[in-house]
């Protein structure tokens, strides 16, 4: 191993750097950059709390001072769980790396990208039970904004076939969105560009393996620039297995409050539009319109195909009702093809939210995908990238311009409508 030495403040803190597999040494992003372990299962590094700031390494971005803070949650059944906020002088990102690497919240003045769940703790994995209530276990820790449903499968809970060690074909039990969120994650480390404009990563590798199953290896990071109303996830998803693998991968952001209300929109480029349950097929000529909290709301979950401009991108946008606030995502459509809006407009105590998913698939049970064709895999050794951008408006300006570059996107094409909800036998 080689250390590292960074001044913070009045400590001198000494980082024990392992030496990393060829594969995670050889993205460009970790070199020319401060780097900071703060967990390696492989060597067995770990901190409960750190801090870095740009005063302490002397970088600042037009004089903007942004720093990177640990710290672990007590009490409750959030008892061991980390938070990592990136504060980068504009906006905060606050990481989950014992929860998959999810990300709790982003705030920006007063517009914050989250929700109130009625789940208020950050629950420890420990603590989880994902086949509890018929597979729905995952929902007791629901209260990210942004959790990656995966990697081996995602969506609805179910039964799928899958093939055992002796070849026979066994049926198993599908738990909600996957396992992934509920992995903490085995590297986690900090990055910060050493040359302008001093980019600020978060990155964890997170594993979902098993002898005669998936061995799939999730590499996630985040990250902004000092300043920036704006942040990036560059995930790759890698099989390390033999044998082809099925894989999935779901971006479940969750909005609430403020930019979630009556009256507020989504905007979407849509080539085609279909209800994913019956509630949705009756409510599809207002699918981009939110109510207010309803008691007895029962959800609507809509399924799109996206168009994209000429460099293969597309972008959503989410608007208060006032139009002066709001938020986008964007991502290129080779790598995420699809996109899941779900409207929960339930009153508040039960958890007002809406979803807007960038997907590899939709969120039906594994079976159903495979049968539809939207169900990848990956050859032995093959890996997966995938690069989504998001960005916070403030301002009427700022959010017509967002809301424009939907209508750019979308440039006049028909969207093709679906009346049926599609089967799932």
């Amino acid at each position: 191993m080689k250390a590292s030495v960074a001044t913070l403040g009045f400590l001198t803190l000494f980082v024990f750097l392992p030496q990393l597999s060829s594969d995670a040494r050889a993205d460009h992003h970790g070199r020319g950059a401060h780097r900071f372990v703060l967990t390696s299962a492989s060597t067995a590094q770990h901190t409960d709390s750190f801090s870095v700031t740009s005063d302490d390494l002397g970088l600042t971005t037009d004089g903007r001072p942004w720093s990177v803070r640990k710290r672990t949650l007590v009490g409750g059944r959030q008892q061991g769980s980390e938070l990592i906020t990136i504060d980068n002088g504009t906006l905060t990102i606050t990481v989950i790396p014992t929860r998959g690497m999810g990300i709790l919240e982003v705030r920006h003045g007063d517009v914050r990208l989250g929700w109130n769940s009625p789940v208020k703790e950050v629950v420890h994995p420990h603590f989880m039970n994902l086949d509890s209530r018929g597979g729905l276990g995952w929902l007791e820790g629901f209260n990210e904004w942004m959790v990656r449903c995966g990697l081996e499968f995602a969506g609805h809970p179910g039964k799928d076939e899958f093939v055992t060690n002796t070849g026979d074909t066994a049926t198993m039990d599908l738990s909600l969105h996957g396992k992934v969120g509920n992995i903490p994650a085995s590297e986690v480390e900090v990055l910060i560009d050493k040359a302008p404009p001093h980019r600020i990563r978060v990155r964890g590798v997170v594993h979902e393996t098993m002898f005669y199953g998936p061995k799939l290896r999730l590499v996630a990071e985040v990250s902004t620039v000092p300043g920036s109303t704006s942040f990036r996830f560059h995930d790759t998803v890698k099989n390390l297995g033999g044998a082809d693998q099925e894989f999935t991968m779901i971006y479940h952001g969750n909005y609430g409050r403020p930019l979630l209300e009556a009256g507020a929109k989504v905007h979407v480029p849509a080539k085609k539009i279909a209800p994913m349950n019956a509630k949705a097929a009756g409510a599809l000529d207002n699918y981009g319109t939110y109510a207010g909290p309803t008691d007895g709301f029962i959800e609507e979950v809509f399924l799109f195909e996206p168009y994209a401009d000429a460099d293969g991108r597309t972008t959503v946008v989410l608007q208060n009702a006032a139009g002066n606030r709001g938020t986008s995502a964007s991502w290129r459509i080779d790598e995420i093809p699809y996109v899941t809006v779900w409207k929960n407009c339930a009153a508040e105590a039960d958890g007002y939210v809406t979803g807007i998913e960038p997907g590899t698939c939709f969120p039906f049970n594994r079976r159903v995908e495979r049968k539809a064709g939207r169900l990848p895999k990956l050859a032995p050794g093959a890996s997966r990238s995938f690069t989504l951008d998001y960005d916070i408006h403030v301002g009427e300006s700022a959010v017509d311009k967002a809301v424009a570059r939907v209508k750019a996107i979308q440039a006049g094409r028909a969207t093709t409508v679906e009346h049926e909800v599609p089967s799932t036998d």
